[in-house]
């Protein structure tokens, strides 16, 4: 199994199979435009402009599973994150990243990484970053700020 199996819907409802990003360093990351953490929406943009003509896409992938913190449907999120964030990296659908319902792609990228005690996604903005051969490298937890991600993902591009 590769992270080019995967498929998911972006904000606009567009399927989107994950292998139109191979040879590119991806840097996965559930959101919630609520949450206390969401000033790395723009720390996240801030990266995406600096590295993206070097290789780099972010995957946002907005979740409500973690204290409701997230907007009620796809084209709230994707204008809230536009207008307070500048968001221009690619936004998928709401999912789940947890439980019975989580997204296939989720679902394989915390079976193959561990987060502290346990694999399950504990709060937004748990950072996957994979390599340009779509090898997951590292797992980041939630309060990892994304300039802090920065020298690692420079050594990948």
């Amino acid at each position: 199994m590769s992270i080019y199996k995967f498929s998911a819907k972006s904000i606009e409802g567009e399927q989107i199979s994950l292998e139109a990003y191979k040879g590119k360093v991806l840097l996965i990351v559930n959101t919630a435009s609520k949450c206390g953490l969401k000033p790395q929406l723009a720390e996240l943009e801030e990266l995406y402009q600096k590295h993206k003509e070097k290789g780099l896409v972010i995957l946002g992938f907005p979740s409500d599973q973690f204290g409701n913190q997230e907007l009620e449907n796809n084209s709230e999120i994707k204008s809230y994150c536009e207008r307070n964030f500048g968001v221009s990296f690619q936004l998928f659908e709401k999912v789940d990243v947890n439980g019975e319902n989580a997204h296939p792609l989720f679902n394989y990228l915390k079976r193959k990484t561990k987060g502290f005690l346990s694999s399950k996604i504990k709060w937004n903005f748990t950072k996957f970053l994979i390599d340009r051969d779509g090898k997951i490298i590292k797992r980041y937890a939630p309060t990892k700020k994304p300039s802090k991600i920065e020298p690692q993902l420079i050594k990948l591009l």
